[in-house]
């Protein structure tokens, strides 16, 4: 995998990655169909992707910060009478 999908992405750049990927994973489907219409599917189907991996990315990134804010208590040992 990508080192760029650790960092968080702009909107912009992981359409452009999402692009990418998706023109060489569907380049034997280009052959059937139109150009244009295989290009306007193909920025559909990017921005779908690529909006919800930059939002995925953003809150995984802001979870970990808030996990690392919080300090945890050592458990206290009680004892039982005997």
């Amino acid at each position: 995998m990508n080192n760029t999908i650790s960092k968080k992405l702009s909107k912009k750049e992981a359409r452009q990655l999402v692009y990418n990927k998706l023109v060489v994973a569907l380049s034997e489907f280009k052959a059937g169909i139109k150009v244009k219409k295989f290009e306007s599917n193909l920025l559909k189907a990017t921005k779908l992707f690529a909006d919800d991996m930059a939002k995925a990315s953003g809150k995984s990134k802001d979870k970990a910060k808030k996990n690392a804010k919080k300090k945890v208590k050592p458990a206290e040992e009680v004892k039982v009478p005997a």
